[in-house]
């Protein structure tokens, strides 16, 4: 069972950036997805959920700049920025959202990837 996110790097305020996330198969098949993020000194929040029929939330701080979208064919899990801000800047996770659509938090458990580091800066 594995989490892999990569994708994260430096970015100019307004720029564009494409997060990617392998899972597990046994993860991914049966759970709605989702991205979460940690900034320094925060705790790890909610960013967008997709379920396994598609369909998509996102934060209030994100919606409209953000787009997440899943791969069921080879497990992946992408999470597209746009029109990034500074405070955008955090480690991104991603993660099984066990309540679906209706996912506001992250999940209680102890299985995390390592994460990507995200810093938007002029």
């Amino acid at each position: 069972v594995q989490l892999v996110e990569s994708g994260g790097g430096f970015v100019q305020p307004g720029g564009s950036l494409r997060l990617s996330c392998a899972a597990s198969a046994s993860i991914f098949r049966v759970n709605a997805m989702a991205w979460f993020r940690q900034a320094p000194g925060k705790e790890r929040e909610f960013v967008a959920v997709v379920t396994t029929g598609g369909s998509t939330k996102y934060s209030d701080a994100v919606k409209g700049r953000f787009t997440i979208s899943r791969h069921n064919a080879n497990y992946t899990l992408d999470l597209q920025l746009h029109n990034v801000k500074p405070e955008d800047t955090a480690v991104y996770y991603c993660n099984m959202a066990p309540f679906g659509i209706a996912t506001m938090s992250p999940p209680k458990t102890r299985l995390w990837g390592q994460g990507t580091q995200v810093t938007v800066s002029s």
